[in-house]
């Protein structure tokens, strides 16, 4: 009987994340990315790889040594929280954000910290020459005679420095710029960032050293380059930042060492970067309590409760359409709360002009600034400032009901350190154990919450 055997097939696979098809399509299947699919030989017909010798013998989980995979502080707390405690060896970090956030400022900081703490720091940058660097580190204070410096775009001599340095923490910037002479195409292209990447990685698995990697971000928002890069690394941290604002947050999206959950506050000075462990004074104005149309709330970013205060600004409007302006708070939430507002609670903001924003860039997307955002509205429309030393918490609802929220505890805390007297809460939390000099007010619904906290002129 003769044995058919099956035909190998052209393979196609994208170029963003991998995933092969046996037939071009426009769009990948997986990381639904436009034009990515490129051919890429011949699909064999069954298993290519077969089994060899193995590297090292298998041994029972528990006399695995966790010594060598302990974290190590690099000196910037900020930085140091979000990994989840330190740098561990053999990690590899990468770093995004947007040109002009901070991105070098933070690494050259980190590195130089380290530096400072007894560890070789290879600073690889391809973006800048070394004077270029030399002068930065000079402005913010990080010459260090332990911080080593190369200006290359070459990846085998990026290699050959890491052989010659044997360094304890390695650093390129960025990861872009570096290009192999044995892979076609540009440095930043699709095939040298995954051989740059791979290259890499392996020398710091190899050797035990940790890596920070600084990558570029798309229009969108996400890393530039394949996507199979962040699934290489260990850590992926955004940094964030409006570009006329000094606060910038640096946030973990993936950390195989550690929780996401946390993020770190930066404010950038002509003199460096500095970690701010208490960021509530750039959140929160000094102005008074008799300032009106202000309200603060408590919100919790990751597990970080942060404050935030609102300002609302309303006025009677010259146009048919009156203008809605918001900064720091959606658009569509603001328009939503002031239905409710005039639907619900009577407050007459229909034919007027209503500005909204908060204080020093920070940006409130959760809904548990709710009520603290229709007390600034109430407020502003009322010309009545809201009671001296309150905050508010909760979502609001259509019906005009006041929400539940998660983390009320942690937030109300978080108000009594900050100095508030009064809490505005959800109905729920009425039986909270209050902190002592802090007073509990459990609200059902909107109306009784402005009755509460905006007193009629």
């Amino acid at each position: 009987m003769a044995t058919s055997t099956r035909a190998a097939k052209p393979a196609y696979q994208c170029t963003e994340c991998g995933w092969t098809a046996v037939k071009w399509v426009g769009r990948c299947g997986e990381c639904q990315a436009w034009g990515t699919v490129v051919e890429a030989g011949a699909a064999p017909a069954g298993p290519a790889t077969r089994a060899t010798v193995a590297t090292s013998a298998a041994r029972p989980i528990g006399e695995i040594e966790a010594t060598a995979s302990e974290r190590r502080p690099t000196g910037v707390d900020e930085f140091d929280r979000v990994l989840g405690g330190g740098l561990v060896p053999g990690a590899v970090v990468l770093l995004a954000g947007e040109p002009g956030v901070g991105k070098s400022t933070l690494l050259l900081d980190v590195a130089a910290r380290s530096a400072r703490g007894g560890r070789t720091v290879l600073y690889v940058t391809g973006e800048e020459s070394a004077g270029q660097v030399r002068l930065r580190a000079e402005r913010i204070g990080a010459l260090d005679s332990g911080l080593l410096l190369a200006a290359e775009t070459d990846l085998g001599a990026v290699l050959a420095h890491i052989e010659a340095e044997d360094p304890g923490l390695l650093m390129v910037d960025s990861i872009q710029t570096i290009a192999s002479a044995a892979v076609d195409g540009t440095a930043g292209g699709v095939s040298q960032v995954r051989e740059v990447a791979s290259a890499l990685i392996q020398a710091a698995k190899r050797q035990g050293f940790p890596m920070v990697l600084v990558g570029h971000v798309t229009r969108e928002g996400t890393v530039a380059g394949p996507r199979i890069v962040e699934h290489l690394v260990d850590v992926v941290c955004q940094f964030e930042g409006e570009q006329h604002s000094q606060l910038r947050l640096l946030r973990s999206i993936k950390n195989r060492f550690g929780s996401v959950d946390e993020v770190g506050c930066f404010q950038l000075l002509d003199t460096g970067i500095e970690g701010v462990a208490d960021p509530s004074g750039l959140f929160l104005s000094r102005e008074g309590a008799h300032v009106t149309g202000t309200c603060a709330t408590i919100t919790i970013d990751g597990k970080r409760p942060l404050p935030a205060e609102i300002q609302a600004l309303v006025a009677p409007s010259a146009l048919s359409n009156p203008r809605r302006a918001t900064s720091g708070i959606d658009s569509s939430r603001v328009a939503m709360i002031l239905a409710v507002l005039q639907r619900r609670v009577g407050v007459a903001v229909a034919a007027d002009d209503v500005y909204v924003s908060t204080i020093g860039g920070a940006r409130v997307t959760e809904p548990a600034a709710d009520v603290a955002l229709a007390l600034a509205l109430a407020s502003a429309r009322a010309d009545a400032p809201v009671r001296p030393g309150l905050a508010a918490i909760g979502e609001v609802a259509l019906s005009g009901a006041v929400r539940p929220v998660t983390g009320i505890g942690q937030r109300v805390a978080e108000a009594a350190r900050l100095g508030f007297t009064e809490v505005l809460v959800p109905a729920s939390a009425s039986a909270l154990d209050a902190p002592p000099g802090v007073t509990v007010h459990a609200v059902s619904t909107l109306r009784e919450a402005v009755e509460r906290a905006v007193p009629r002129p």
